[in-house]
Formats: structure tokens, sequence, C-alpha cells
């Protein structure tokens, strides 16, 4: 292996698909997880190489690091950034996106990229937002609606989620909300269709803050049942599949063009492990081509290649959807 091969840590649901992407893409790859036995099969599955210890990686092996570990990434990130490696982080985790932000001035130290919310929510939202961008003159308001789980660190999240400190940005100041307030019926593309949703401790706001910071509010609520909130903050009543079903993310701009108030609707509906897979693989081919700015980097934000990230994110087979309205 090389510096143009990509060092995959973690195989779960999202880590798994993000080595198949890029070997299918022929793209070197590098395998870990703490899980021996399926880090062989894997490797052996996609002819990859395999790794003993991901803080040992040295940038003679390899130039990109994807973290899709369930555990939070900022201590590793750190180590491999120090090395002189460029990181695509999958975490969700608020406290863990807010660490791994500060890490802007050791990414500039060592010359390189930290790509941080590269899966679903945070990073396909940062990305449809930019998209819709172009339609506004200025954009007041961002509102992110998410539904489903990838894997069962990911259900295990988004449980905690409910129970937890909504961050949302309105007026200039960060705000906190109680998990599980604030019922909103959001529309999602087909098949998911409307759901209930509801604040929940959710990264999007910090990640989008960063990349859009003339938005004067900024939210982000995830679909839930009745069941859902009362038991969020007791242990899962039962395990967590292995993988969930349909997922959806779906963003919302509101802003004005030519003096006239826009509403702008766009989203996806595709298992939530597929998304996460294609958005951290999209991310790490722009890294490995040189084509991120130094530093740390929130897609969406300018200087960022986003349209050809979208369009890579695409031809992995991820369907956008517009609303267009019953009158057009």
């Amino acid at each position: 292996m090389s510096d143009t091969s990509v060092a995959v840590v973690g195989l779960g649901v999202v880590g798994a698909r993000v080595a198949r992407q890029l070997t299918s893409s022929s793209i070197p790859v590098l395998v870990h997880d703490r899980r021996a036995d399926l880090q062989n099969v894997t490797a052996r599955a996609l002819k990859a190489g395999e790794i003993d210890s991901a803080i040992d990686l040295h940038p003679g092996e390899t130039s990109v690091v994807v973290l899709a570990t369930p555990s939070r990434q900022g201590t590793l990130t750190r180590r491999l950034v120090e090395r002189g490696l460029n990181v695509v982080c999958t975490s969700d985790d608020v406290e863990d996106v807010r660490d791994l932000l500060e890490l802007d001035g050791v990414a500039r130290a060592n010359n390189v990229s930290i790509v941080v919310g590269a899966a679903a929510s945070p990073g396909l939202s940062g990305l449809l937002v930019a998209e819709l961008a172009s339609r506004v003159d200025v954009i007041d308001e961002i509102h992110v609606g998410v539904h489903g789980t990838g894997g069962p660190a990911c259900a295990r999240q988004h449980h905690r989620a409910l129970a937890g400190d909504a961050p949302g940005w309105h007026d200039g100041e960060w705000i906190s909300r109680p998990g599980g307030s604030g019922r909103e019926l959001l529309w999602f593309p087909e098949p998911i269709g409307g759901r209930d949703c509801y604040r929940a401790e959710l990264a999007d706001p910090l990640t989008l803050q960063r990349a859009f910071p003339s938005a004067s509010r900024i939210s982000a609520r995830m679909s839930a049942t009745r069941r859902d909130r009362l038991t969020a903050r007791l242990p899962m009543m039962s395990p967590p599949h292995a993988e969930g079903g349909i997922g959806g993310v779906r963003v919302e701009i509101r802003g004005s063009r030519g003096g006239e108030r826009r509403t702008e609707v766009a989203g996806t509906a595709e298992r939530t492990g597929i998304i996460s897979g294609a958005m951290a693989s999209a991310a790490a081919v722009s890294a490995l081509s040189s084509a991120l700015p130094v530093g740390v980097v929130v897609l969406g934000a300018p200087g960022v290649p986003n349209g050809a990230i979208l369009d890579d994110v695409i031809k992995r087979g991820i369907t956008i959807f517009e609303y267009v309205g019953s009158g057009v």
C-alpha cells in the first residue's frame, strides 16, 4: 500500500460499505476492526490490506483515514493528524463533533484536512443546504429532519439523543432545548412520508452554523414515536437490529430572493448506512485527490467542492428529491 490508499477503521454497517465502495472504485484499501475475525473476512473478500493498529498508521502507508468507529473519534483523529494524515470522521455524537471542530489549528499545523460530519446527518445535510443555497440570495433559516438509524451503535446514539439537550442556533446565540420537545410534522421522500419529529441531541446545528454563519436560525429534529419518547431515558427495551430500515434526511431552507420570501426543500430516502457509506466514500475520494482545504472541513462550507462531492454521492446510488409543490 502507499499514500494513494485509504484506511478504513471500523467495519460495521457504515465502514464495511465504505471499504466496498472504495475498492469498487479501484482505490487500494486498508482495513481495521477491533474484531479480528471480521477484519480478516472483510480483507479477504475485498482483497484489501490489514492494519494491526490504527494508531500506528503513517503517511508511508496511506494518506487518508476514514473513521467509522462507534466510539468517540476525537482522540484518535488528533493522533492521526499529528502524524500527517487526512481524516474523514463519521461521528454524529454532539460532544465528539464539538471536540473535532476544535482541531482546526492542529490540522493546519500539519497541513492536512479533517472532514467533520461525513455521514447522513451531519454530512449530506450540509451538501443539500449548499445545493439549495443557490436558489436564494440570503439564507435566514436552516431546518434539518432525520429519520431512521444505521447499525446498532447508531440506534443507541439516536435513542440517547431524544433524552439529551438539543442544540440550536437562534438569532446569533446557541440555545438548548429538551430532547423530545417541539413536535413538528415533517414530510420525507416516499416511502417514508409524513413523520412526527422532535428536538434531539443532534450535531447538525454545530456543523451547519460553521458552514453558514449568516443563517439566523438552525435546528434539527428526528422522527420518533410516542414509545420512543417515553422510553428515551431508559435502557433500550430490546437489542437494536443489525441494520435499520429505510432512513431519510430532509433539509429545508428559508430565505429571500429578489426581495421575495422563498422556501426550498430537498431530501433523500434510503437505508441510513448506505447514505453514510456513500458520503464517507465521496469525502475520502475528495481528500485523496487533495481537493479539500487544509484544516477542519464541514460539508456545505464555502471553499469545499460541495457540488462535486454531491455528484459523487449521487453516482454511488443515492437519489436526491426536491419538493416542487403541487402547482409546478
